[in-house]
């Protein structure tokens, strides 16, 4: 039904419904909408870490037929969250953290998101948002996903981390062909970054 990552779908009560998104290998789609609009709810059901409560979800025309436990589709998309602090185990190192989706590209991989060495060495209390948010995209990158899904992932950045961590992505677009989902309330980085832009509405009262 969908080229690429796509939804039609509801959540649980359903907090979302009518919704069609279709992100493209080597298309940039930005997610807006205010608070409340439930764009990370949509993010959960995009990345299959929540089940849908109607519709489908296809990754390149395959229709997705079991949430949480897919890992041969999970780990076509890369996922990365708003609150780094949240997304790593406060005693792994930043090098752990990198490495845990498996594989051997520690190296590789924080070169790539300019981490030092000495900060590969350190735990996340160590260490800045920002520094923390490069190594959750490093370890989003590990197993070179075929989608990117970006869920408010600058709201925490200033705007010279924000402008590397997105030279970053686009880099690796260019490489792979990735499809990147970018989810921000920020419109002036989504029209800069996004090839297009779905809005979502304000949630009428519940």
């Amino acid at each position: 039904m969908l080229t690429g990552l796509g939804i039609t779908a509801g959540y649980q009560a359903p907090v979302i419904t009518d919704v069609s998104l279709t992100v493209h290998p080597g298309q940039t789609v930005g997610l807006a909408g205010p608070s409340g609009s439930d764009k990370s709810t949509l993010a959960r059901v995009l990345a299959l870490l929540h089940k849908p409560f109607a519709g489908t979800v296809e990754i390149d025309g395959e229709t997705v037929t079991g949430f949480r436990f897919k890992a041969a589709q999970r780990t076509r998309i890369g996922v990365l969250f708003q609150q780094p602090r949240l997304s790593v185990d406060p005693r792994f190192t930043l090098r752990r953290a990198i490495a845990e989706p498996g594989g051997d590209r520690v190296g590789e991989l924080a070169d790539l998101v300019m981490l030092t060495d000495d900060l590969l060495g350190r735990r996340p209390h160590e260490v800045s948002d920002g520094q923390l948010q490069r190594a959750c995209l490093a370890r989003a990158l590990a197993l070179n996903p075929r989608y990117l899904i970006c869920d408010e992932m600058t709201t925490m950045l200033d705007a010279s981390t924000t402008a590397a961590l997105v030279g970053v992505i686009r880099a690796y677009q260019r490489e792979s062909g990735a499809g990147v989902l970018a989810i921000s309330h920020d419109t002036t980085l989504l029209t800069r970054w996004a090839d297009e832009t779905v809005r979502l509405s304000a949630p009428l009262p519940r």
